[in-house]
């Protein structure tokens, strides 16, 4: 039988993890100012020195601005924050806006994985699809991971690291969305084999043309999935 360890959280990281689902709901806009330590103590019930802690990890998360003499202010999602552990979801318009660079990214990481990629990286890539102990979004990640390590360009790793350490949150969310909705993740996981079938048969054109369709119907239906919650 396998026992998860039970970990008590800290009451500051309780009052980050609300602050930041009130942000991705909207009860806190970009731009507003977050209500006092006084207020967000008795709104969370709990102590002021668990509300500075909360409000001290958040300025370092790069979520909130604490200004001197005036307070603490919501900052929007900031594209040069992609080379941080910024992990807070962006908007709607901002996740369209990751998804054109994924586009123009991916869609190229194809068709180079369609000439470079190695016996190696295709066994890989099949063990991902055979493996059913990991997560879906796991297995998303993994599986666009692979295909960029088998473009063979170590920046382009590194970049789309990134992109996807900012995608995180709202990929996980997705995915359980789409758990719901069996019809898209089995049309996904044929996207996904289509762009794998490409890339095995070095047919660079039709890898490059399959990723793009994926991530235009990811990005449809991701931002289908946030409305759905909100």
């Amino acid at each position: 039988m396998q026992v998860k360890k039970i970990i008590t959280k800290k009451v500051s990281d309780s009052v980050v993890e609300q602050i930041e689902e009130m942000i991705k709901s909207g009860t806190f806009q970009a731009g507003e100012k977050l209500p006092s330590v006084r207020e967000l103590c008795e709104l969370f019930g709990v102590g002021r020195s668990a509300v500075r802690d909360a409000i001290t990890t958040l300025k370092g998360k790069g979520v909130v601005d604490v200004k001197q003499g005036e307070g603490t202010y919501i900052l929007g999602f900031d594209s040069t924050k992609l080379f941080s552990n910024h992990l807070l979801l962006p908007r709607p318009q901002d996740i369209s806006e990751l998804f054109q660079v994924r586009k123009i990214l991916e869609a190229e990481i194809a068709e180079m994985a369609a000439i470079h990629r190695t016996v190696a990286d295709l066994q890989y890539m099949e063990k991902i699809f055979s493996n059913q102990s990991i997560k879906s979004w796991e297995s998303d990640y993994h599986l666009h991971t692979a295909i960029t390590k088998a473009a063979g360009n170590e920046i382009i790793i590194q970049l789309m690291q990134f992109i996807s350490t900012t995608m995180k949150n709202a990929m996980i969310d997705f995915h359980h969305y789409i758990e719901k909705h069996p019809a898209i993740a089995q049309l996904i996981e044929m996207q996904h084999i289509g762009i794998y079938e490409s890339i095995k048969l070095g047919i660079p054109e039709k890898a490059k043309q399959r990723m793009i369709e994926h991530l235009n119907f990811v990005e449809k239906e991701l931002l289908k999935s946030q409305t759905a919650v909100n």
